[in-house]
């Protein structure tokens, strides 16, 4: 089973048919969606065949409730505390295909709750860094993985956002990856210039350093420093990238664990991705049965 902890909010993406028009009007298309890195890996996984946890924390609320249902639906085991109020993200998405986030992650941060046999039967615990920068979630999040490491599992961190990475500072960051000694860390190249990652330094305490390039190939470094790059399969008819490096962890991330496979591994991973990256938000073409009550 793959396991994440983290975040589970609403995405509400916006795709700017023009140049943003600050102080007036700007025709867009906008549309609803569960998201959250965190249950977007383990709804991905489960939607592959995967088993699947979820655990978080949302709203005391119809918004949280909805969330939950639409994981539920997905095959994911859910696993929440309901209080407070459920955090929403607005995805601007320019005309060019670039992004920007405005995030209220509402309660999401405020997972305190602990309970140790979540771990029991999990085989990997993915989570992304969005669950390790903020108190109370990040020391309930390095429970979970000192009790799932003793219980076996692989350990893997993804490094989210470069502007986060930033915030963080860079430095204490790495220090912090470095004491928590993750199997897997994965990163994509904007994250990968912020920490100083590359094919030549891999993340300090990480078994393995994934650094995905978009079309390019990734490129997989071993703690010892050599490393292997794996080409990507042109991807026609691109819709949206949000939701596509949540996509490949969830591909890569099991077949890594049985296999050890690194090449096959970062194939399943691309393969995954490539389905998002032709889906409106962070889905696979279930967008309109995730839309807000």
């Amino acid at each position: 089973m793959l396991c994440t902890i983290g975040d589970l909010v609403e995405d509400v993406v916006v795709w700017l048919n023009t140049e943003l028009n600050i102080g007036s009007d700007t025709e867009s298309v906008i549309r609803r969606t569960r998201g959250g890195s965190a249950a977007n890996v383990s709804m991905f996984a489960a939607l592959s065949g995967t088993p699947s946890r979820f655990i978080g924390q949302v709203g005391h609320d119809r918004l949280g409730s909805h969330l939950c249902e639409v994981l539920r639906d997905s095959g994911v085991d859910v696993q929440v505390i309901a209080d407070g109020r459920t955090g929403s993200i607005v995805v601007l998405v320019q005309p060019n295909g670039q992004r920007s986030f405005l995030t209220d992650r509402g309660v999401a941060s405020h997972l305190a709750h602990f309970d140790p046999k979540l771990m029991n039967g999990v085989s990997v615990l993915h989570i992304p860094t969005y669950s390790l920068i903020d108190e109370p979630l990040a020391s309930t999040s390095v429970q979970y993985i000192n009790t799932a490491r003793a219980n076996g599992a692989l350990i893997s961190i993804d490094a989210s956002s470069s502007s986060v990475l930033r915030q963080f500072d860079t430095e204490r960051y790495r220090a912090l990856i470095e004491s928590l000694q993750p199997e897997v860390f994965l990163c994509n190249e904007d994250e990968a210039a912020v920490l100083g990652v590359s094919a030549k330094q891999p993340m300090d305490g990480a078994l393995l350093t994934v650094i995905k390039q978009g079309p390019l190939p990734a490129i997989a470094v071993q703690h010892d420093g050599t490393n292997t790059e794996v080409a990507v399969t042109p991807v026609a008819n691109i819709v949206d990238t949000t939701g596509a490096g949540d996509a490949f962890a969830a591909g890569f991330l099991p077949h890594y664990a049985t296999t050890k496979n690194v090449t096959m591994a970062i194939a399943h991973g691309h393969a995954l991705a490539s389905h998002v990256l032709q889906s409106p938000g962070a889905t696979l073409h279930t967008a309109q049965q995730e839309e807000s009550p």
